[in-house]
Order: C-alpha cells, then structure tokens, then sequence
C-alpha cells in the first residue's frame, strides 16, 4: 500500500463510510472487513458508517424498498421509516460479519446513537449529537458500526438527511470527535480527472485542496455529498477517498490553509 503523503497515522482515529457498492454482496463486503482490521490495527479507534446494501433493484436499496408501495408518497414520516431501514439491515449485516471473523464491535443506531434531526422528514437537518456518548462506546470498543442517513427527532421518529446522507453523518461524526480521519469508499480509485467508467484516459489526483475538490460535486452524481464535503471543509478535516476494492492509497483532501 502506497503511503498518504500528508499521513494518516497522526490521526487518533478514524472513520470509514462505505457506500452501496462496497456493500452490495458478501464477497465485497469481505473487502470491507479487510479495510476495517487494517484501521483497526493502525489507528485502534474506528467507526464505521454504512449506506444501505446495492443500487435500485438490489433487495434492499433504499430505492428498492421506496418502490415496495406508491402509498408511500401519502406520508413522508412512514415513507422515512421505510427509507432508514435500508442503512439498518447494512449496519447489522456488517456488524455480524465483523463478529463472525473475529472482530468485536458494537452496532449503534437510533436513540442510543444520539443523532438529534429536525422533523423535516426526507431532508431533515442534523441539530445534535452527542460526543458523550460515542466516546463513552469507544471506550469499551475498537469498532463501532453506525447506520448512516438517518437520525431520531425530539418526539423520537427516525427522520433521513437527504440523498447522500450516509457522507453527512460520517462528516458529522467527524466534526464532533477530535482528530479524527475520514475514509470514503468508492468504486473508483479517488479523485479523477475524468470518469473512469467511461474515459480509459483519466488518471488519479493523488491530493488537492478542499476548493478544488468542492468545485467537482456540482455534477448530478457527485463522488460524495457536496453537503458533506463542506462540513469536514468547516470543521478542517482531511478525507482520504479510496478505492474499496483496492489497498491503494486514493486522494487525499486536505484543509486550503495546510
């Protein structure tokens, strides 16, 4: 593995967030599991945030499970429900695996995670998070795994954060603890200088500032949320976006000021 020029050992911990490709199936789920013991044996401290498991059509995509009804579009408090569960079924699909190969962790979600929303159902705003309560998990555990999109209003109701809102809590997670590095896996080596699916000629950007980087998310599918971004940009966060399907060491996204 190639070594992160602005390094990320310095970092006490870290956070990794694993989008719907990474995990789609078992086998690329085992990916997963390969880059989390590794944060684990590097940095001790390591949170882990899921999206829900494929794209539309796979059984358990949030698209999926948004088309079981259109009775849905009648109310966004049950159509909300609905979204969440597909991050739910993710988080404890991979914190099972994670046991089953040997490494502890503990599966933090609604209430007990302490992810305060709005009720702004679909789109709701992030207005707390308790550190006190993730730090007292990391206590106790090396590896947490947390779904993301979603947290709980005042009332209690699971409220979603918007497409893409997996990126946001892991951003938000960062920007509540101290010192922390954030991983964003893709299927795609980092940042491009074009889309590697459709151009054989666009090559790696090993590093770059947060405002070049912001500039690129303006696309309709954007390789995180541009939300996101700006948040880790505020609280001076650096990414480490990577291919998850590889050991290579991906773009590195640094505050402007370093």
């Amino acid at each position: 593995m190639q070594n992160m020029s602005r390094g990320d050992r310095s970092h006490k911990m870290i956070i990794q967030k694993f989008g719907g490709i990474a995990m789609q199936s078992k086998a690329s789920r085992k990916h997963c599991l390969l880059h989390i013991k590794r944060a684990i044996k590097e940095h001790g401290k390591t949170i882990v945030v899921v999206s829900a498991m494929g794209r539309f059509g796979d059984a358990y995509a949030t698209d999926t499970l948004l088309n079981i009804t259109d009775a849905l579009s009648t109310s966004t408090k049950a159509k909300d429900l609905v979204a969440a569960c597909g991050e739910l079924i993710a988080a404890a699909v991979l914190s099972s695996e994670l046991k089953q190969s040997g490494i502890d962790n503990l599966l933090l979600y609604g209430a007990q995670l302490g992810i305060t929303t709005t009720n702004n159902f679909g789109d709701a705003e992030i207005i707390d998070i308790s550190e006190e309560t993730l730090l007292s998990a990391l206590n106790n555990y090396d590896c947490i795994v947390v779904p993301g999109f979603q947290g709980i209003t005042d009332e209690g109701e699971i409220a979603t954060l918007g497409r893409g809102g997996s990126d946001l809590t892991a951003a938000v997670l960062g920007a509540t603890l101290p010192n922390v590095l954030i991983e964003y896996y893709k299927d795609v080596p980092g940042v491009m200088t074009g889309d590697p699916h459709l151009e054989d000629d666009a090559e790696l950007i090993r590093e770059l500032p947060y405002s070049e980087f912001l500039t690129l998310l303006n696309s309709v599918h954007p390789l995180i949320q541009k939300k996101a971004a700006e948040m880790a940009q505020q609280h001076h966060l650096t990414l480490h976006i990577r291919n998850v399907f590889s050991l290579e060491s991906g773009t590195v996204v640094y505050p402007d000021e370093d």
